[in-house]
């Protein structure tokens, strides 16, 4: 497990998977605006599921986020699109309904750019989220990201285009972040 202040990201459970996708995927609204792909309805026992365990790889880290506090399942952060010549990388965090609103979201960000500096040797990540979702900037601003950009109508969310805006921060930053 990689430990961060409040929250410890680990692999992914069978137990995990279940309430993931009860929480997380079947909130079609939430759903909708988290994700780049159309829902459709896929049972949480399908090897097709969103949270279904993956074999490891080389592109991809997909974690479990737990409170250490409690012990309990948060939610689930990634670090996708791993591009070793570039040394860049994305990540992307979806907590568990009872778990907004705790602070939790900075906590996640740093902890998976330690995961993505430290042990995987990036050089730059970056995160995508829509412009209205206050909590995800909020948590970017705090782990140090620059707002990078807005691309304007990228995003088709429940029949209407919106805005998403870019935050990037490169391994110095991070690094300055912390001293």
């Amino acid at each position: 497990m990689i430990r961060g202040e409040k929250i410890g990201l680990r692999a992914r459970h069978a137990e995990d998977v279940a309430v993931l996708h009860s929480e997380l995927y079947d909130d079609v609204p939430t759903r909708a605006r988290a994700s780049s792909h159309p829902w459709r309805p896929i049972a949480p026992g399908s090897g097709s599921s969103p949270y279904a365990m993956m074999e490891p790889s080389d592109h991809t880290a997909i974690f479990s986020v737990v409170e250490l506090r409690t012990g309990e399942l948060a939610g689930e952060a990634a670090l996708w699109g791993i591009d070793m010549h570039n040394r860049t990388g994305h990540i992307g965090i979806s907590m568990r309904p009872a778990f907004r609103g705790r602070g939790l979201g900075a906590d996640v960000l740093r902890t998976l750019c330690a995961y993505g500096f430290q042990v995987r040797g990036l050089h730059r990540i970056q995160l995508e989220t829509l412009t209205d979702n206050a909590a995800m900037r909020g948590a970017a601003t705090k782990a140090g990201f620059t707002h990078e950009g807005t691309l304007r109508g990228s995003g088709w969310v429940y029949g209407a285009f919106l805005d998403e805006v870019v935050f990037g921060i490169l391994a110095e930053e991070w690094e300055a972040a912390r001293a």
